[in-house]
C-alpha cells in the first residue's frame, strides 16, 4: 500500500480511502446495502491490504453504516492507526431540525456519529452538501467548535459549488476558525466537470481531493451496457440513473474496455490507475461489496497507463451539466 499526506495537513493517508455506504443493513433506501455479517470481512480485508483511511456518513442506512464501520475497527484494528471520517447535512429523522448545518443539527450530529462509531473523535468531519438555508458563519464556527472540543481532528466538505467553497475558506480566515483540509467531489471517467475550476482550486491551495464514485457506480466495471443497464442496486439506485447513461458514457466505457483488454486487466483497474494518476487526487473512495473488488482496487496501485492510453481514455468526453450537489 501506498501513503499520501493529507493535503496540507501533517496526517497519512492510504492511496484508497474505503468508502461504506454499502455497510450497514437494508433499508428502503438503500435496499442492496450488506449488512453487518456481510460487511465485516470487506472491513477487515481491507486493513489487511494497510488501508487505512475509512469514510462513512451518518445517512447510510439510517446509521447503521456508523455502526457497523465502528465496531468492525474496534475488534481488527487500533484507533490511532486509523482514518475515520464520516458526514453531516442529510435528514435523520422526522424533525424539522434532524438535517442541514445549523449549529443546532450540527452538534446533534457529531456526539450521535461518535456514539454510533463507538470513538471519541473523528479524523474528519464532513459536510455532505451545501446548505442554502443556513448561514456559512454558523456552519463555520459549530465545525470550528466541534474541532477545538476535541470530536474532530479536521473538517472536510462534499459536492458544492467552487464559488460556495471558496466562500467557507475566506469566511474561516475572516474569523480565524478551522479551514476545510480535503474536498470530496463527484470525479470519474464519466464526469469531469470538476476539473474545470474545483480539482484547480484545491490545487492552488493544497487540498486533498478524494473523489466518490471512481468507478461510475459500477458503469465503468465494463459488466452494463445501454441496452443492458440495470443491475440489482442500479434498479432502485434513481440517484445514481440521474448521474449516468448517455450515449457518449457508454462510448467512454467501451473505450475504457479495449484498452483494459489490451492490458489484459480488469475495466476497473485501469479506471482507477486512471485517476489515481491525477497528480491532484488524494486517495479515491471505492466500494467493495463482492470478491475481488478490493484485489482489482489495490491492484490498480501498480498499473501504469501512458500518455496515449490517457489520451484515449479522455478523447471521447463530452461536457456534462453539473450532477451531484443534490
Amino acid at each position: 500500500m501506498e501513503y499520501v499526506r493529507f493535503g496540507n495537513t501533517g496526517m497519512m493517508v492510504s492511496r484508497l480511502c474505503l468508502g461504506t455506504m454499502t455497510y450497514g443493513k437494508p433499508t428502503e433506501r438503500w435496499p442492496w446495502a450488506l449488512n453487518e455479517e456481510e460487511s465485516r470481512p470487506f472491513i477487515q480485508k481491507a486493513l489487511e491490504f494497510g488501508i487505512n483511511f475509512f469514510d462513512t456518513a451518518d445517512v447510510y442506512s439510517a446509521g447503521a453504516s456508523e455502526e457497523v464501520v465502528g465496531k468492525a475497527l474496534k475488534d481488527f484494528a487500533k484507533r490511532d492507526h486509523i482514518v475515520l471520517a464520516t458526514k453531516v447535512f442529510n435528514p435523520m429523522g422526522t424533525g424539522i431540525n434532524d438535517k442541514g448545518l445549523s449549529r443546532k443539527h450540527i452538534m446533534s450530529a457529531i456526539d450521535a456519529s461518535l456514539k454510533r462509531l463507538r470513538t471519541d473523535y473523528v479524523d474528519l468531519y464532513q459536510i455532505h452538501r451545501w446548505d442554502y438555508h443556513t448561514p456559512i458563519e454558523e456552519t463555520m464556527e459549530a465545525l470550528h467548535e466541534i474541532v477545538k472540543a476535541g470530536k474532530a481532528r479536521y473538517i472536510g466538505a462534499s459536492s458544492m459549488y467552487s464559488w460556495q467553497f471558496a466562500q467557507a475558506q475566506y469566511t474561516a480566515d475572516l474569523n480565524h476558525w478551522t479551514r476545510f483540509v480535503s474536498m470530496q467531489p463527484h470525479y470519474n471517467l464519466l464526469y469531469r466537470e470538476e476539473e474545470r475550476e474545483m480539482i484547480p482550486f484545491c490545487i492552488n491551495q493544497k487540498i486533498a481531493v478524494i473523489p466518490w464514485s471512481p468507478l461510475a457506480r459500477g458503469l465503468l466495471t465494463g459488466k452494463r451496457s445501454k441496452e443492458r443497464n440495470e443491475t440489482e442496486r442500479a434498479k432502485t439506485d434513481t440517484f445514481g440513473k440521474k448521474l449516468y447513461g448517455e450515449d457518449a458514457d457508454f462510448a467512454i466505457v467501451e473505450r475504457l474496455s479495449e484498452i483494459a483488454a489490451e492490458k489484459g486487466l480488469p475495466n476497473a483497474q485501469v479506471a482507477l490507475a486512471w485517476i489515481l494518476s491525477k497528480p491532484a487526487i488524494t486517495a479515491p473512495i471505492i466500494g467493495a461489496s463482492k470478491p475481488g473488488h478490493l484485489e482489482h482496487a489495490v491492484a490498480a496501485l501498480s498499473v501504469h497507463l501512458t500518455e496515449e492510453d490517457i489520451k484515449k481514455l479522455e478523447e471521447l468526453y463530452l461536457p456534462h451539466p453539473v450532477l451531484g450537489f443534490e
